[in-house]
């Protein structure tokens, strides 16, 4: 299944200009005390110092090679220090710009919080630039119009394996839960992975297609979550009520939610009416504040449901 590359920003309204959303966004916005203090210590919205950095002594943080039919991949994980093999896990699916600095930050946030997360690299077959800091889309379009849906279900899948092996090596009859997460097109993947596999306990999504098995360009069908009705695994997702991409639309996303509730799948589906796309990435102009703010605890309290339980 192939959709088009979002560009972020090519992707949000111009009704309204960033700034005077984010100015509106931030008066409004009922931050955390942790969150509200991180904002006043850097600038977001451009490159910054990690939020959770590597040597963070809580967190141990490496590189793996995950091993499956067609050849090994790098991934980029952290866990808690210590962690018990029957820790649960999350997989992270990349966004286009690959394993970056936010999607790393990202696995470290969610080590700190208790989980052992997986980032497979899914371009690493073929040696791609970094994209910390990249901001042209172009430069990782050729990488990702070399994936596979097999390609990659598989990687994503032994990054899965990886985490529930961890206690297949100690010997426990405790399978640990793993929960699968993506961002803009990573999201979309996430999406399928629910669809097509039964490796996961709960799905964390933000501002992807959710028109899987349809053209996103011909918008909503009568048929268009047809794909939903063997999907038993809980549904959180996060858009932006600016976001213009198609599959992405508010209207596509609240028949997506409509549909999700109709076929009895547990969901906490957001539309932020102040963010457009890529809204929780902070290390590009795209970040809104309030938005991202409000989303985090909302996945931390979505993990803590379906994973520890």
């Amino acid at each position: 299944m192939h959709h088009e590359l979002v560009d972020p920003a090519q992707a949000i309204s111009p009704a309204l200009n960033r700034r005077v959303f984010v100015g509106l966004s931030v008066g409004a916005a009922t931050l955390t005390a942790g969150t509200a203090g991180a904002f006043a210590q850097q600038e977001y919205g451009k490159p910054h110092p990690p939020i959770v950095p590597e040597n963070d002594p809580a967190i141990t943080v490496r590189w793996v090679r995950l091993h499956w039919l067609d050849g090994d991949i790098d991934a980029y994980t952290a866990m808690p220090k210590d962690a018990p093999p029957t820790t649960p896990g999350i997989v992270v699916v990349q966004h286009v710009w690959g394993v970056d600095a936010v999607l790393r930050d990202v696995v470290r946030r969610y080590a700190k919080e208790g989980y052992v997360t997986i980032a497979p690299a899914l371009y690493s077959r073929w040696n791609p630039p970094s994209g910390d800091g990249v901001t042209d889309i172009n430069v990782f379009r050729p990488y990702a119009n070399r994936l596979t849906d097999v390609q990659v279900d598989g990687d994503l899948s032994a990054g899965a394996q990886w985490i529930r092996m961890r206690a297949n090596r100690a010997v426990t009859d405790h399978t640990p839960k793993v929960g699968i997460t993506g961002f803009c097109a990573g999201a979309g993947v996430a999406l399928r992975q629910v669809v097509d596999t039964p490796y996961y306990d709960a799905l964390v999504m933000f501002y992807g297609n959710v028109l899987q098995q349809a053209d996103p360009a011909k918008g909503l069908t009568p048929t268009s979550f047809a794909y939903l009705r063997n999907v038993k695994t809980p549904v959180l997702g996060s858009f932006g009520g600016r976001d213009q991409s198609p599959g992405i639309l508010p209207d596509e996303v609240r028949a997506f939610q409509a549909a999700l509730t109709a076929n009895k799948i547990p969901n906490d589906i957001k539309i932020y009416p102040e963010a457009g796309h890529a809204f929780f990435d902070d290390t590009r102009a795209s970040w809104v504040p309030s938005a991202a703010a409000d989303a985090w605890p909302r996945v931390l309290a979505w993990w803590n449901k379906y994973l520890r339980s």
